[in-house]
């Protein structure tokens, strides 16, 4: 047991140096010149990484938002058409003015049938998360 307030000293190694407790570097040592700018080198190789994953989030918020747009329009189309108005009309005037052009709306009877792509980089993938509404109406 130490006395108390007395300092520990580091416990030499087997070479006879004394072994630092922070890294292998004693405090006030500079690093060494080869581990200069390693996080910048680790920053870029995990730049794509993060990039990808953003470009997923930004694919995955566009197609709930889409999935809302499309049920609230197909709801306006089907209360369009309860009130003997047209309801491909009712469908478009709901939707905001990007998605219009990505919608395809049909009616059969009383349901309103809404197809809407969300917006996407690539048009191949849009096509592949394009969402479905329908909303009835009894007449």
């Amino acid at each position: 047991m130490r006395p108390r307030g007395a300092r520990s000293e580091p416990a030499p190694s087997a070479t006879g140096r004394i072994r630092a407790g922070h890294g292998g570097r004693a405090r006030g040592v500079p690093r060494p010149r080869e581990e200069a700018g390693q996080a910048s080198i680790e920053l870029l190789g995990a730049l794509p990484l993060l990039l990808v994953l953003g470009l997923v989030l930004f694919q995955l918020l566009a197609v709930g938002y889409a999935s809302v747009l499309a049920g609230s329009a197909a709801e306006a189309g089907a209360l369009a058409l309860a009130g003997g108005g047209d309801p491909e009309a009712g469908v478009r005037k709901a939707l905001p003015g990007w998605s219009r052009v990505h919608a395809r709306v049909s009616v059969t009877g009383g349901t309103v049938r809404l197809r809407l792509r969300p917006p996407s980089l690539l048009a191949a993938l849009a096509r592949r998360l394009e969402v479905n509404a329908q909303a009835s109406v009894e007449r």
